[in-house]
């Protein structure tokens, strides 16, 4: 039997490693996620020791009890509120019949505590008496039952952390004290508080350890106990984050950080003076073997983590996202193709849904959602662009027009597009009110285009408003504008282009053209002023479905020529006009192919399965290229 250290002496002793995730592995082992997780302790406690066994082998010298939620009100809602002490009692015996097995006697047993899932007041009906007389309930288990250490975790509300703080030191004095806090994806818990107000503020309570648990993974971990150092450097700290931020994929909840990652993660905490380390939600005894590997290593050298950066006490902290994967497309070395697509009149999307699949597997890009495209009333397009990344599986790009809105719509706009997922922008001025279906509405705007691309590359993206003010996370906006390569006055057209790169702009889409020669025309006279063109070009194509769509868009549409040539094949073809039209635009792409970065189709009467075969022939095109070359 090994004389174990009071958890107090080996704290002072430096590093300690805990365990990983418990619920995670309770899901992956068939635990419905709708089930009591607490309650496993009697209703199935071999799973429980099997996954304390788990860690414990994998070199953790701190488990956590299978407690988190087994509180009067989060088992209520399984009909177990009367079970509370049972179920805690249980929880620490089985910790402890794992670690008694193993003969890992020196590991410590915490009695995991989280949020009671009810507000409290005034937010919520539950005062803060009811709330830590529920603590206390759970607590008093705990305690009696013999942990080493009171672990409270995840908790978003400083006022709820306190009161259950204040429950421990009502059942025990002596007892260690381990208070852990959470943070949104802007550094700040959900009620507002920066890391700074929250380590102050649990500094002047009787605690052992304040740190940082689940959050958005151990970059932001890191950086956020670097604010909370600062502003309390003379206290103990732990550091215990998810496996990144967790994705929704094929059904399951996944997570991207490895082991490695958090290898690197555990020798950078400790050399920080970080006291505790382990994982939250997605992490598995593996991450916790390659930390304990890295841990004991003399040779192991960690690699700084992305954004963990130094910051005063009280600074405003933010992470930008990664690119989108347009951006990353149009920075490789691809040929890119997106798809014009206009939102549906009414509530109805499965037929857009459809489209989406479709154009996906024929091989687009991305789909652009126009914004009441000709002035007339449809639905919002930041919805279509959500809905189509969510279930059509597809990156969008959201048209995004200045006209009728002013700067605080247009900020406000933005902001919740970016929060639905959508990172692709096209900046427009937008279709005048007074040629659609309501032609009293409102037509006045704020900032034109070029503006409104300096306005999301210098501040938005940049983590501020307008006004300069905070808005804690920057965006991570991939932005486009429009280029018109058929310009009557192309040295004014050039004039306008370099305002909107001088912005910021990422990516230029053209105007439909019907011959590459007003691409090279543009890009020649372009480069005679300034230099080569580097930004990626999608040039505009569309296929012509007759001689009257032809003649039609020759006469009334701005910014449209189609040569003699073109509207006489479309002439000849006759009934056969809108095969010609596909044939001809597929040409065309692969004309583009070997000039520009991408190409932009712009459906007409709504042919989807047109564009996918026009963009299934030029990758055919593209393959045979390859092989051939």
């Amino acid at each position: 039997m090994t004389d174990k250290l009071a958890f107090r002496e080996r704290l002072a002793q430096g590093c300690m490693l805990g365990d990983g995730a418990m619920g995670t592995l309770l899901h992956a082992h068939g635990a419905s996620i709708d089930t009591s997780f607490d309650a496993l302790n009697l209703d199935n406690p071999a799973l429980i020791r099997e996954i304390h066994r788990a860690y414990l082998e994998a070199g953790t010298e701190l488990i956590e009890t299978n407690t988190f939620g087994a509180n009067r009100y989060k088992l209520g809602e399984h009909g177990r509120a009367g079970q509370v002490a049972e179920i805690n009692r249980a929880g620490v015996g089985l910790a402890r019949q794992t670690i008694n097995f193993l003969s890992k006697d020196g590991c410590y047993i915490a009695g995991a505590v989280g949020p009671l899932g009810v507000r409290l007041a005034p937010v919520g009906r539950v005062t803060s008496e009811q709330a830590r007389a529920a603590f206390r309930e759970q607590i008093e288990a705990l305690v009696g039952a013999g942990v080493d250490v009171v672990l409270l975790e995840t908790f978003s509300d400083r006022r709820e952390l306190v009161e259950a703080v204040h429950a421990v030191r009502e059942v025990s004095s002596t007892v260690p004290v381990i208070a852990q806090v959470t943070f949104t994806r802007d550094d700040r818990t959900l009620l507002g508080d920066t890391p700074a107000q929250v380590a102050e503020a649990l500094a002047e309570l009787e605690v052992d350890v304040i740190g940082v648990n689940c959050s958005n993974g151990p970059a932001q971990v890191s950086r956020v106990l670097q604010a909370m150092q600062v502003a309390v450097p003379q206290m103990h700290f732990s550091a215990l984050p998810n496996a990144g931020w967790p994705e929704y994929i094929g059904g399951r909840v996944m997570y991207a950080a490895g082991s490695d990652y958090f290898a690197d993660f555990a020798v950078s905490m400790r050399n920080r003076g970080v006291r505790l380390i382990g994982g939250c939600c997605g992490t598995t005894p593996e991450h916790i073997a390659a930390m304990r590997e890295a841990l004991d290593s003399t040779e192991y050298e960690s690699v700084p983590l992305d954004n963990a950066i130094v910051v005063e006490a009280g600074e405003e902290l933010a992470e930008r996202e990664a690119p989108s994967e347009l951006a990353q497309k149009l920075a490789g070395d691809g040929f890119v193709i997106s798809v014009e697509m206009s939102p549906p009149k009414g509530i109805a999307t499965e037929k857009i849904i459809q489209a989406a699949h479709m154009l996906r597997e024929a091989g687009a890009d991305a789909i652009d959602v126009t914004d009441s495209p000709m002035a007339r009333m449809r639905m919002s397009p930041w919805a279509v662009c959500h809905t189509l990344q969510s279930q059509g599986r597809i990156e969008s790009v959201l048209h995004f027009p200045t006209r009728g809105r002013n700067l605080l719509r247009v900020q406000g706009d933005l902001l919740a597009a970016h929060a639905l997922g959508v990172r692709n922008l096209f900046v427009v001025m937008g279709d005048p009110t007074h040629i659609g279906d309501y032609p009293d509405a409102a037509d006045n705007y704020d900032i034109v285009p070029s503006g409104l691309v300096s306005l999301i590359k210098r501040n938005l993206n940049e983590g501020k408003d307008w006004a300069g003010n905070s808005i804690g996370q920057p965006t991570n906006f991939l932005v486009g504008c429009a280029l018109n390569l058929a310009a009557p006055d192309i040295d004014r057209e050039i004039r306008v282009l370099r305002k909107k790169l001088d912005g910021g702009a990422d990516f230029l889409i053209t105007q439909p053209i019907f011959e590459i020669a007003l691409y090279h025309r543009f890009v020649e006279r372009y480069e005679e002023l300034h230099g080569l063109l580097s930004t990626p070009i999608l040039v505009g194509v569309m296929p012509l479905a007759s001689l009257r769509h032809a003649t039609f868009l020759q006469n009334e549409v701005p910014g449209i020529v189609i040569p003699d040539a073109v509207i006489s094949q479309i002439e000849a073809a006759g009934d056969n006009a809108r095969r010609v039209g596909v044939e001809l635009a597929q040409e065309l792409g692969c004309e583009i192919q070997s000039v520009a970065r991408g190409m932009y189709l712009m459906p007409q009467f709504g042919r989807y399965d047109l564009i996918a075969e026009i963009i299934e022939g030029v990758r055919e095109r593209s393959c045979r290229e390859t092989v051939a070359g």
